[in-house]
């Protein structure tokens, strides 16, 4: 991507970590396991499994950043 695109992205220089870390502090992992339906929101739900995970899963990690950006548009 080039430096204009990234300027764009709204989730330019957002890890992944600070994305979960944000939507389960807002939602809390209840609430995610209901929302997106991973079993990484829903069985001993942690950061760091989430991660493995959605670092994993491309797809799922596309629908945890849609959520992201849903939830914290401004």
């Amino acid at each position: 991507m080039s430096q204009s695109e990234q300027k764009n992205n709204p989730l330019h220089g957002k890890t992944l970590e600070h994305i979960v870390t944000r939507l389960s502090e807002h939602y809390g992992w209840a609430e995610l396991g209901y929302l997106l339906r991973f079993n990484c929101f829903i069985k001993d739900p942690s950061v760091k499994s989430s991660l493995k995970f959605l670092r994993k899963q491309e797809w799922a990690r596309q629908q945890v950043e849609q959520l992201y950006l849903d939830t914290f548009k401004n």
